[in-house]
């Protein structure tokens, strides 16, 4: 018997299930997610380190408490990844740098971190990102380059490309990420796997390190859908509301700027999830480039600001693509921040009154296929720019509204993976759900299985 035959690690769910039932041991579970992750992490680099010790320890816990008559939790004894800018405690948190190496050890767990585990979940590994979340490739000086599970030749996506590709590769079923300007959605649409990018302000941030603290969400990546749902939910607190009916749902597709510029296998894909819900009416939202601009200028100067202090001591320790990026936004006049936030002010109005008259909205979540690592441009416009850099085009913009967004894998397009935005108004994560269960459950969406889930 082979280590990944030991564990079916894309469904958090079912594994809980067999821990709680005694057909398998927390321990069986964590000793063979290890093992894994050891042997198979190799050729992609998902994770920077492993919790053995500690891990295998929490997983003795849970079967005590299994043999003692106790119910640990809907995640009793499931693996989790955290990206590396999550609190862990007993663990320096390093936000992929090594500026923050020396650190002392956090001494208690972020607020996710520690909902998971009250769950029954553990924490077993960190995973790798862009250096301090400012990047969409997972790229790192530091830790290395994230690769692609589907095609190791291929970028995950960023700057959590480490939770997606951990969840793609089959390593791990549940992991946690960051979104300030796509960052659980690109790598998600990149790798093929379900990712929620929570409303702003829904879940807990406290214990994450920060980026852009007027745009940052925390949230899960998972192996199902379901397994998505019952991690929201632990994450924000509290259940949701019961879902919707998806054939009640007022459904319209964003167009202008969000239908230009996609691959073709990607437009053919989202005509398919349009037929299927019966033809869907177009609505374009204005002004999308300066919405797309006004993100960038926030990011850069909110992030610059918050690392000028250190950057004046230890520049040279950064990664140098972040560092001058930092730089670069610590030097913008602060008239421009103003500017910048009075525009989403106004931008987040326009995409609220769409939902007046529309419950969701689907919108491509990257202009197509994860690009190679050495493709170092694409398309845009008919202009030749930055891949890595453009990777968010279609995410930045809705960042500003501080709406919810479910990232969903889209099936049946017989080539690497393509995501579909799913966008709903504060506090409609119900809607999404609902939708993208729809989509599911006919074919359309769920987690593309990468070439070494079919060699187990």
């Amino acid at each position: 018997m082979t280590v990944p035959d030991m564990i079916d690690s894309s469904d958090a769910l079912a594994i809980a299930a067999e821990i709680r039932q005694g057909r398998r041991s927390a321990v069986a579970v964590m000793t063979a997610t290890i093992a894994a992750i050891e042997v198979r992490d190799r050729p992609f680099n998902s994770v920077t380190r492993i919790f053995g010790p500690r891990a295998v320890a929490e997983a003795e816990r849970i079967d005590r408490r299994i043999a003692a008559g106790d119910d640990p939790g809907p995640l009793a004894g499931v693996p989790f990844g955290v990206k590396d800018l999550f609190d862990v405690a007993g663990e320096v948190t390093t936000a992929g740098s090594v500026v923050l190496r020396e650190s002392p050890p956090a001494t208690h767990d972020a607020a996710i971190v520690a909902r998971l585990r009250a769950a029954g979940a553990i924490p077993v590994a960190s995973l790798n990102m862009d250096e301090f979340a400012y990047g969409f490739a997972t790229d790192n000086a530091h830790y290395g380059i994230t690769r692609n599970p589907h095609d190791p030749a291929r970028l995950a996506g960023g700057s959590s490309g480490g939770s997606a590709a951990a969840v793609a590769a089959g390593l791990l079923p549940l992991t946690l990420g960051s979104d300030t300007n796509g960052s659980i959605r690109v790598p998600a649409s990149l790798c093929g796997v379900w990712g929620l990018k929570p409303t702003f302000g829904g879940v807990p941030r406290e214990g994450a390190y920060p980026f852009v603290a007027s745009l940052d969400v925390v949230g899960p990546f998972a192996g199902t859908l379901d397994g998505l749902r019952v991690a929201y939910e632990i994450l924000a607190g509290e259940p949701m509301p019961a879902l919707p009916a998806a054939a009640d749902l007022r459904v319209a597709r964003l167009g202008g700027w969000f239908g230009a510029n996609m691959s073709e296998p990607l437009a053919r894909a989202i005509d398919a999830v349009a037929a299927h819900l019966g033809g869907l009416e177009t609505v374009e939202l204005p002004e999308v480039a300066r919405a797309r601009a006004a993100s960038f200028l926030i990011s850069a100067a909110e992030g610059g600001t918050l690392h000028l202090p250190r950057l004046r001591r230890q520049a040279l320790r950064y990664d140098p693509a972040t560092r001058d990026r930092l730089i670069a936004g610590a030097l913008l006049p602060s008239g421009t921040l103003v500017q910048a936030h009075r525009f989403r002010a106004w931008f987040r109005e326009q995409v609220h009154a769409l939902f007046r008259s529309v419950d969701v909205l689907i919108a491509p979540a990257t202009v197509g296929e994860a690009p190679l690592i050495d493709q170092p441009t694409i398309v845009v416009d008919g202009q030749v720019v930055s891949a890595r850099a453009n990777l968010g085009l279609y995410t930045q913009p809705l960042s500003l509204a501080g709406v919810p967004v479910l990232s969903a894998p889209l099936l049946g397009t017989g080539g690497l993976p393509l995501g579909l935005q799913l966008i709903a108004a504060p506090g409609r994560e119900a809607a999404l759900f609902a939708l993208a269960g729809a989509l599911a459950g006919a074919g359309l969406a769920g987690r593309v299985p990468a070439p070494v889930a079919k060699e187990r």
